[in-house]
């Protein structure tokens, strides 16, 4: 158990004694991150379940179900700030084999809510939602295929 905090809290090879009082000292327990994270990460399915369920309201349910489900992958995505750290995170996401998938689904969170609120295309938000779910799952795909090929 200890093994993982350190390694999810990037703290993996041993620190003086010094720094990691100070690191300790600093940052929140391992309880409470982890509090964080399930909490953070219920609100996440939360909203996503809430957008699916809104996608059928005539008119208005296309962009709710834009807005709860890029509102479900933020709160995801920070849900796992609370184990390793937002600049560990930071440092991950922008990994140069991370790096495009990270920065198409930025911005297609960015879009799907300026399709949903200023440009008010419904479909446009959808194509966006599509292309945030790619864009989360193509760090999974790419590891399964490199598995299968080898």
């Amino acid at each position: 158990m200890d093994k993982l905090k350190r390694v999810l809290s990037g703290r993996d090879a041993e620190e003086p004694s010094g720094l990691a009082e100070v690191i300790d000292a600093t940052s929140l327990g391992w309880g409470t991150r982890v509090k964080g994270f399930i909490a953070c990460f219920a609100i996440g399915c939360l909203c996503s379940i809430l957008g699916s369920c809104l996608l059928w309201i005539p008119k208005k349910g296309l962009v709710f179900f834009a807005v709860f489900y890029t509102l479900g992958n933020i709160a995801s995505i920070g849900s796992t700030m609370f184990l390793m750290g937002p600049m560990k995170q930071l440092k991950r996401m922008f990994e140069p084999t991370r790096l495009i998938a990270t920065i198409v689904m930025l911005l297609c969170l960015i879009l799907t809510l300026c399709s949903a609120f200023w440009w008010r295309k419904a479909g446009l938000a959808l194509l966006f939602c599509i292309l945030q779910f790619f864009a989360m799952a193509w760090d999974a795909v790419k590891k399964c295929v490199s598995v299968c090929l080898s």
